[in-house]
């Protein structure tokens, strides 16, 4: 007659916590989440949006009114050909700034 077989028994590991708590971390059901971005990340994406936001507003007009006549002057004027694409270029250098700063760490 042979013997049933136990069941195994299966080791739980216990959660892993780190060391230092960041500012940017939320518990939830005795886990901490953390977020990739914290707030001053947030205020430089705004900002850089804000930017290139700007700069398409200053790139736009020049219509005219009758299509057959031409205004060069307001078309390739300093604010559409350069001062618009630099605001531009300025905001998008905010938001690769705002993604790849790294959030400030505090310890708990």
């Amino acid at each position: 007659m042979s013997t049933p077989a136990k069941p195994q028994q299966t080791a739980q590991a216990a959660p892993v916590k780190p060391t230092a708590s960041t500012k940017n971390s939320v518990k939830a059901n005795d886990r901490e989440l953390y977020f990739l971005f914290d707030k001053e990340n947030y205020m430089w994406m705004i900002g850089g949006l804000a930017l290139i936001f700007i700069g398409f507003l200053l790139m736009s007009g020049g219509k005219s009114a009758n299509p057959h006549e031409f205004h060069y002057d307001e078309i390739y004027s300093f604010r559409r050909i350069t001062l618009a694409p630099i605001v531009i270029l300025l905001g998008f250098a905010a938001e690769a700034y705002a993604i790849m700063k790294k959030p400030k760490e505090t310890q708990a």
